[in-house]
């Protein structure tokens, strides 16, 4: 009799430890799922991109940029619209600035004859204290986001009316 009891007992034992243990198994399951289910909601999520357009220490012209201005920096961003066809005046920056061309074609020459065509996209880094002009080149408005490293009260450009050769 006390050998049937313990027959039962583990029987029991058996059966409850195997309802236990496929409980355990389902709840892992289920837990498996939802942590799928949640990277998969993960990868939906759209990550912010990132791409570096330029790093440079030379303006456009390969001309290495000038040490920055001592004194109490002053950050400036401009946004120009130039129309087709728009000509520039001479002029040069006394501060270290570049920028991103949304639209358009941009045509850059410098007082010595280089060129640079910027075109949609592209990053440019301007020339500093060296005299050049700009123009719109293409069949749109030139779109572009330009910034400056400089100081208060400084010019971001010194136009040079003299020089009427274009």
């Amino acid at each position: 009799m006390k050998t049937m009891k313990l027959w039962m007992l583990a029987a029991i034992l058996t059966i409850c430890g195997s309802s236990v243990l496929t409980s355990c198994k389902k709840a892992s399951v289920q837990e498996t799922t939802v942590q799928e289910a949640k990277a998969d909601s993960a990868e939906v999520k759209q990550e912010v991109e990132k791409t570096e357009l330029i790093r440079t220490s030379q303006s456009w012209d390969g001309v290495e940029l000038p040490d920055y201005l001592k004194g109490k920096p002053e950050l400036v961003a401009m946004k120009y619209v130039f129309p087709v066809g728009q000509k520039l005046g001479w002029h040069h920056h006394p501060v270290i600035n570049y920028g991103v061309l949304m639209q358009g074609e941009l045509t850059i020459i410098g007082l010595d004859g280089k060129k640079k065509v910027v075109h949609e996209g592209e990053p440019v880094v301007e020339m500093v204290n060296t005299i050049h002009h700009g123009e719109n080149t293409g069949d749109k408005p030139v779109i572009l986001y330009m910034f400056y490293l400089a100081q208060k009260d400084m010019p971001l450009a010194v136009q040079h009316p003299e020089i009427t050769e274009q």
